[in-house]
């Protein structure tokens, strides 16, 4: 699932001081490289993203909807709390994830652990790292684990955005049932726009990329590579 990563959004807080929040249209083409695997993946997702500091630290939620002809066909959902530990650059961090599709539910599941943040000094570049345990709601085996690390990288004086999440967790398979390690990852790549030279600095469209990389997610069991290309608002 995408999600717009919390370490970059903490970095735009720090420096402007203001909420943070966007909305992407992907355009994927699973379908199309996986015909034989993924013969219903959804063309076309939006992402909607905010994210709000506050006193004692910060609220993260993201949902992503699929679209078929007849219309939403799946949603998906991420919410996270980061409780802030002094000045220190780790924070307490609780997490609900949860969806439905019209092949499958995602089970509720609930997360919590610590998370240690790195920024640059000037804010051009940080990466997180978040050990949980996952409890899976519904389950034989509701107890798990999930490692997520998030990264962002500005360049080329702002115009260009490497961001990024990798989780890696223990599940079952929604179909087998076996016990699986499952690895999911989605690198962003995106042209800002308004940071070039002759184009207003308040209009907040950005052009790019995501590739979703994962190994044995939902119901498949093989590693797959799925590009998209994408609109980005930053509102």
């Amino acid at each position: 699932m995408r999600k717009l990563y919390l370490l970059a959004l903490t970095a735009l807080v720090a420096l402007v001081g203001l909420r943070a929040q966007n909305v992407q249209l992907h355009y994927d083409f699973g379908r199309s490289l996986y015909s034989t695997d993924e013969p219903q993946r959804p063309r076309l997702t939006t992402t909607v993203e905010l994210f709000r500091p506050d006193s004692w630290g910060s609220t993260f939620f993201f949902v992503d909807m699929d679209y078929r002809r007849e219309g939403v066909t799946s949603a998906y959902w991420e919410i996270s709390r980061e409780f802030s530990l002094g000045k220190t650059p780790l924070s307490l961090h609780v997490e609900y994830n949860g969806g439905l599709s019209n092949q499958f539910s995602y089970k509720n599941a609930y997360l919590a652990g610590l998370t240690y943040a790195w920024n640059q000094a000037d804010y051009s570049a940080g990466i997180t790292f978040t050990p949980m345990y996952k409890y899976l709601a519904r389950q034989d085996r509701p107890h798990s684990f999930q490692l997520t690390t998030t990264w962002y990288l500005h360049f080329a004086g702002g115009r260009v955005s490497f961001q990024g999440f990798a989780d890696l967790w223990g599940d079952r398979h929604l179909v087998t049932g076996k016990n699986n390690l499952i690895f999911i990852t989605e690198p962003q790549l995106w042209l800002n726009l308004n940071k070039f030279a002759g184009i207003d600095p308040k209009f907040n469209l950005s052009i790019g990329t995501e590739w979703e990389i994962s190994s044995n997610f939902a119901v498949l069991d093989k590693t797959v590579v799925n590009p998209t290309l994408a609109l980005k608002w930053t509102f």
